[in-house]
């Protein structure tokens, strides 16, 4: 079974920084493509960026490039996004997901696994 916890998340003033955690299966976090999405009111289900296992970098995909980064540890099997400069606009509730296999892709109905996500909160 493919099982993602999720932590994390919360209110922010715009300008500050949250980190979030999304805490897989050993196989899980080593073999499938995984990822992070978010989701506003009213809005379709949106990746920030998908990483392959054997992948350096992300492949990013939200506007958060360039104010988010991803990271990994992998002693815990666990991906982070470390959101930084945040707007507004990036109140959402943020899902970590993954997929079997390697293979990549950006669209949330490719993604069979989701953790239980978490909402973020940004006030000007």
């Amino acid at each position: 079974q493919v099982q993602l916890v999720q932590s994390g998340g919360g209110s922010v003033q715009a300008g500050g920084s949250l980190t979030l955690s999304c805490a897989a299966s050993k196989y899980t976090y080593s073999s499938d493509c995984m990822g992070w999405f978010r989701q506003a009111p009213g809005k379709e289900r949106e990746a920030i960026a998908v990483i392959s296992p054997g992948a350096t970098v992300p492949h990013w995909v939200d506007s958060g490039k360039g104010r988010f980064t991803i990271s990994r540890d992998n002693d815990k099997n666990t991906l982070y996004l470390q959101m930084d400069s945040l707007k507004p606009e990036d109140t959402a509730m943020y899902y970590c997901a993954a997929r079997s296999g390697r293979v990549c892709a950006t669209t949330f109905r490719d993604f069979g696994y989701w953790g239980q996500g978490t909402q973020v909160i940004v006030s000007s």
